[in-house]
């Protein structure tokens, strides 16, 4: 099998992974109207014993969320209001829009936030809120904290995403930032039922996690977050009024975001709809039906970007040597989400940093190639979901001129795979399940 054959098979695998974690399936699956009942999960609820049905959510896959809902429930939406990343919008009927920044919140953001609590005060017990969350809802969703100014709060962000620090860790800190996230929505929308449908983009599917878990108990503290900004020696690097609101908070003079047993939680439930394994699934199947050996390595991949590449390709080398832990041609699986350290000041996102470390491991090794994408379509600042490499990216860099390894060293591995035309353009895909890598190997 040659390498153009590979590469094709790359992307028809990894469009297979995005296909199956289309939002609006996942929404469908959950979500329906059963006779006089309205069935969210498991639960039944009687449809004429509601008084008020709300839609609230945030996310880059929310509008397709959102959408699947409005079929479903039609003209019984008395309101709702969404916040998904700007050109991530679809027509809706019955549920505001509110387009938004992401990574970065904006003004944009804050009114959608402040729209949907307005949409959530004053509703009664018979009252229902369909909240739908996905990846992305963290940033898509801001709604700063008294004494928090909505720049105080971007500049955080930017050091949070640039410090290495976790998926986990990072929404730890939106939440004791935020006058929405971490159980806060759920605060204000109680006594109501909430019904939360996730789409996660987190390993292990935490629902305190995802979107920050705007209907769900806390398990963090601000004392937790005090000990992780220490931990990135960022305490005096953040703007003072977000270190005084930890500081005030972990000494007990600002009250803690709900916790597991808060009344607020009595009557509300979360369902994780869509996760990386559907999409994983898909693309084990997807290549299978194209002839190769399929290992799913994890599920789980995380930590630095450039040290899971140099991981996955020892594996795919050992495929390619000894036919072993799986006989060739193979196609290596895995999913997760790892981080950047940034370190210079190039453009790129951790799906493309994967992929040209990766490219310096498999340099000479011609029947290797690999793909590495954000199921969102957009990996970091950027409009590409990742990038595709192969043994002989490096030779065909050196004749362009192009020095991979100063390119990684500056964080620029947008345009290193832009000038080699090896980007993966999906544009954006409506859903957020987290990435994908496929190696295949022949």
């Amino acid at each position: 099998m040659d390498a153009a054959t590979r590469r094709e098979h790359a992307h028809a695998i990894f469009a297979a992974g995005l296909a199956a974690a289309e939002p609006g399936h996942c929404v469908r699956r959950a979500l329906a109207v059963e006779g006089n009942h309205l069935r969210c999960g498991t639960r039944r609820l009687p449809l004429d014993q509601i008084s008020t049905l709300r839609v609230i959510g945030a996310g880059k896959a929310t509008a397709a969320m959102a959408q699947a809902a409005e079929v479903i429930l039609g003209e019984r939406i008395d309101a709702g209001a969404i916040n998904t990343k700007y050109d991530h919008a679809l027509p809706l009927k019955h549920i505001e829009t509110f387009e938004a920044g992401h990574p970065i919140p904006d003004e944009a953001g804050v009114a959608g936030a402040q729209r949907q609590l307005e949409l959530l005060a004053g509703l009664d017990a018979n009252a229902v809120v369909i909240a739908l969350f996905s990846g992305g809802g963290s940033a898509l969703l801001p709604a700063p904290a008294p004494g928090i100014s909505l720049a105080d709060k971007q500049e955080a962000t930017r050091q949070l995403l640039a410090c290495g620090a976790t998926i986990d860790q990072i929404n730890a800190l939106r939440k004791h930032l935020s006058a929405a996230k971490g159980g806060l929505l759920a605060r204000a929308a109680a006594p109501a039922q909430i019904c939360a449908l996730m789409l996660s983009d987190v390993i292990g599917d935490p629902l305190d996690t995802i979107a920050s878990g705007p209907t769900h108990p806390d398990s963090t503290t601000f004392a937790y977050c005090l000990e992780l900004i220490d931990r990135y020696d960022l305490r005096q690097q953040l703007p003072a009024s977000v270190r005084q609101r930890l500081e005030a908070g972990a000494g007990g003079t600002l009250p803690e975001t709900p916790k597991p047993g808060d009344p607020c939680f009595a009557d509300s439930v979360s369902l994780v709809v869509g996760n990386s394994s559907l999409a994983i699934d898909a693309a084990a199947a997807q290549a299978r039906a194209h002839g190769y050996e399929v290992l799913v390595l994890t599920s789980r991949l995380q930590g630095e970007a450039r040290e899971a590449a140099a991981a996955l390709t020892a594996v795919a080398q050992e495929v390619a040597h000894a036919d072993r832990p799986v006989a060739k041609p193979a196609c290596l699986i895995a999913g997760g989400e790892t981080t950047v350290t940034l370190r210079g000041d190039g453009k790129g996102g951790r799906n493309q940093e994967l992929a040209l470390a990766a490219a310096l491991h498999l340099d000479g090794w011609p029947a290797i190639t690999l793909l590495s994408g954000g199921t969102d379509g957009t990996d970091g600042p950027t409009d590409a979901a990742g990038a595709l490499v192969d043994g002989a990216t490096l030779a065909r860099a050196r004749a362009m001129d192009l020095q991979a390894r100063a390119f990684l060293d500056r964080n620029d591995a947008y345009h290193f795979f832009q000038a080699l035309d090896d980007l993966v353009i999906t544009g954006p895909t409506g859903t957020n399940v987290m990435d994908l890598q496929i190696l295949l190997i022949s």
